[in-house]
């Protein structure tokens, strides 16, 4: 098997994908504002920053600014942790829950669309192969 061949051609793939409507919704929703307000949203009660940041695998100061961007549309809230007052947390504001309820809704359109027409038979080994792709190892430097 000839991976340079197969690898080149899943990154042409991969880039026509990206192109296909409903996938570019899905990879564009993943970012930025809407990921981090949906994160904050299914945790009851407030987050920490970190942890958003951890979760999000980016860094602390681009967390910083969405949190920023999403405090001025009026959709979190921040307090400061009485267990350690140097620490900020973040909950929503039911504003923010209603938002992120509507972003999770249009993720999951988006999803079924693309899951319809694949059909149930490629829909099930799309989603096999996904899973087996997170199984392999995180440190690919190691290959």
């Amino acid at each position: 098997m000839d991976h340079a061949e197969l690898a080149n051609d899943l990154i042409v793939k991969l880039r026509e994908l990206h192109k296909v409507k409903p996938y570019k919704n899905i990879i564009e929703s993943m970012q930025g504002e809407s990921p981090v307000l949906e994160y904050v949203a299914n945790h009851d009660g407030y987050v920490l920053p970190g942890e958003i940041a951890r979760e999000m695998d980016v860094s602390s100061a681009r967390i910083a600014a969405i949190l920023n961007r999403l405090d001025d549309k009026g959709l979190i809230t921040r307090q400061v942790d009485t267990k350690n007052r140097r620490q900020r947390l973040v909950g929503t504001t039911q504003d923010g829950k209603k938002v992120a309820g509507e972003y999770k809704q249009t993720l999951l359109g988006d999803a079924a669309k693309i899951l319809d027409l694949l059909g149930e038979h490629d829909t099930k080994e799309y989603v096999r192969i996904t899973k087996r792709m997170i199984e392999l190892p995180r440190d690919y430097d190691d290959y």
